[in-house]
């Protein structure tokens, strides 16, 4: 071979290690990258697996509350976190894990929380977390709920949805659903109507349009008989661990609920005098209903299951610190013989943060007193089984504000106010303001009764 051959195969040789060398430090950045790229790439998809595997973790304990709703431990008795494979559907092999941390509801609430964690099995330190809360909506998802007619005034204000199995005429306020499960009926007198009676649309009446936009019917009835709690659970449970007040032989009980916590049980030993009142169906009460002396029995914290359970007629007022439901109601019931709840006076709560929460479930009627304030405030969650919540009609008796921080659910018609066949306010509070509780949704008083038996979503985050 040449000399000059050789220098020349030098020479190129040479040049390709240099190109060589160069195209090395210019790639290793770009494999770095393309390195880091993949690896990215492989984590994301392990979280995305992670995170698809926590999910599952949270449809399981879904089915597993839909199936036992009161199970909190995943059918194990023993206290979390609850750990189990997960399997590839198509495979059937196992490819990951999730881990459960369930919080039961607080006492007063519905709301369970889920906690589930979960990761690969190729790759185990990346997790992912979600965190889903699910409730039972109580009945009071209802500010008003009613079997039978309702009126609302011009001078009247609803907060929250109502509710009616009949007809609803609607002159006042309102900033939610109002409606029947009426498409017509017809209305008489107790609505303003002729006494040969109309017939009207389900919802009707002289709101605004703005109001009148919320109006709804036909919509299916409300079965009423999830308003009959299960009074003998009740009382077992008042018996056993709450406040159980058995027929006073006297004229019955005064409850009143104190700031510090506390209830304070009198017997009421006379009563003082008032004309003769008229309830909503027209029935003559000729019965005084306002205490005049009593003897105190004992004041004592409001017991922790909430529960207090009269056997007898009912006062009920004060400042209520805590979660606490009143029921005055005798088994087997008897329309003769079942309490009534009487309210003489403001019942309040200590906050409105949802913290404190009053249930006055009356096996007859829930009944404004004759002597009760111009001015009231009843902060509680109503329910009037067999009866109406109202103020009886006392001819040319008329009295101001009555205010309602909660919610109103009756079987007969309800009413704080009486009118003419002019539309004039002849007895009662002619100006009503009913604001619903949205608390009381998933935060109802003890042993309230629920309108669905099933967990809601509430809410769902990852990480």
């Amino acid at each position: 071979m040449p000399k000059n051959r050789k220098k020349q195969t030098g020479a190129m040789l040479l040049y390709l290690i240099i190109i060589i060398f160069v195209f090395s430090i210019l790639m290793l950045p770009i494999i770095d990258v393309v390195a880091k790229k993949m690896q990215l790439l492989r984590s994301s998809a392990d979280r995305e697996q992670a995170l698809q595997i926590a999910e599952a973790g949270i449809n399981y304990y879904q089915w597993h509350l839909a199936h036992y709703p009161s199970d909190y431990k995943d059918g194990t008795n023993q206290n979390g976190p609850y750990v189990h494979d997960y399997t590839d559907f198509d495979t059937q092999t196992k490819i990951g894990k999730f881990s459960l941390v369930i919080t039961q509801p607080t006492v007063g609430s519905t709301i369970v929380t889920i906690q589930s964690t979960g990761w690969t099995l190729k790759n185990p330190s990346v997790t992912r977390v979600i965190t889903a809360k699910y409730g039972i909506p109580s009945l009071a998802k209802y500010a008003f709920l009613s079997n039978d007619i309702v009126w609302i005034g011009d001078t009247e204000s609803v907060s929250g949805q109502l509710d009616s199995n009949n007809g609803i005429r609607f002159d006042g306020s309102g900033n939610a659903p109002i409606q029947s499960a009426k498409s017509t009926y017809t209305c008489y007198a107790g609505q303003g109507c002729s006494s040969g009676g109309q017939t009207k649309n389900g919802v009707w009446g002289s709101a605004s349009q703005a109001v009148q936009a919320f109006w709804q019917f036909p919509v299916p009835a409300v079965d009423f008989s999830a308003l009959t709690s299960n009074l003998a659970s009740m009382k077992a449970s008042a018996q056993s661990g709450g406040i159980y007040l058995p027929p006073s032989n006297a004229q019955g009980y005064s409850l009143v609920f104190n700031v510090a916590g506390t209830v304070s049980v009198y017997k009421i030993n006379s009563l003082l005098s008032n004309p003769t009142g008229w309830d909503t169906t027209g029935a003559a009460h000729n019965e005084y209903i306002d205490y005049n002396t009593r003897t105190l029995q004992f004041t004592q914290a409001i017991p922790a299951n909430g529960i207090i359970y009269v056997e007898d007629k009912t006062w009920v007022e004060g400042t209520v610190n805590g979660r606490v439901n009143v029921v005055a109601a005798k088994l087997p019931y008897n329309a003769s013989t079942a309490p009534t709840v009487y309210i003489p006076n403001n019942i309040v709560y200590a906050s409105k943060d949802g913290s404190h929460v009053l249930g006055l479930i009356a096996q007859k009627d829930i009944v404004v007193t004759y002597h009760a304030p111009n001015n009231i405030e009843i902060d509680a969650a109503l329910i009037s089984q067999n009866g109406g919540a109202q103020f009886f009609y006392y001819p040319n008796f008329i009295k101001n504000t009555i205010t309602i921080y909660g919610a109103i659910m009756t079987f007969a018609q309800w009413t704080w106010s009486w009118v003419n066949g002019s539309n004039q306010i002849v007895s009662g509070y002619p100006n009503t303001v009913d604001n619903y509780d949205s608390n009381l949704l998933y935060g109802p008083p003890p042993s309230f009764p629920f309108s669905s038996s099933d967990y809601q979503p509430l809410s769902w985050i990852s990480n």
